[in-house]
């Protein structure tokens, strides 16, 4: 096999210098003193959210202060990592809502397994679990990250209910009771 030499071409005297690239260097250097900060202070300064930002999924109630989750276990079987755990239970017989459904007696979403998918909130029927736009959930244990139901209400607040099912279904029973 023959051997193939290369000839290069011979350096010039600003290349033997390495004065092009010194100048390349300082050029960039220049460039990010006169332009603004790309960085921020965080936790002080934080950056937008964008729409459709899937971040930390908690419990919201209904605008009655009802809690929407009514023990279906959807969102258990769908989630891929198997980070919600629901305890089915029902709603105590003198509760105003008794004769609805019946609600979670626990509900548990361990956030150092949840994969943010969204998935949850998409196998929903109640429309009972959402996806906030939260993403610096932190913890010094592990035990503090995962959720308990009281916790994922407190996350998540109340959201309008467009349906109004509720009050449907309570003026039925009532109408039901009478006749």
């Amino acid at each position: 096999m023959p051997v193939i030499q290369v000839q290069r071409k011979p350096l010039t005297l600003a290349e033997r210098t390495y004065v092009p690239q010194i100048l390349s260097g300082m050029r960039t250097t220049l460039r990010h003193i006169v332009a603004r900060p790309l960085t921020l202070n965080y936790p002080e300064q934080r950056p937008e959210v964008p729409a459709g930002y899937r971040g930390v999924p908690t419990l919201v109630r209904d605008p009655g202060g009802r809690e929407k989750c009514v023990s279906c276990q959807l969102c258990e079987f769908v989630c891929p990592p198997k980070a919600i755990r629901i305890t089915p239970g029902e709603i105590p017989a003198g509760s105003p809502h008794a004769h609805i459904e019946k609600a979670p007696a626990e509900f548990e979403i361990n956030m150092l397994r949840c994969i943010y998918c969204g998935l949850c909130q998409e196998a929903c029927p109640e429309e009972a679990i959402w996806l906030q736009n939260m993403y610096s959930m932190t913890g010094c244990t592990r035990a503090e990250m995962v959720h308990n139901k009281q916790k994922l209400y407190d996350l998540g607040g109340t959201l309008p209910d467009t349906h109004h099912k509720w009050d449907k279904k309570k003026a039925a029973a009532e109408a039901t009771c009478r006749h």
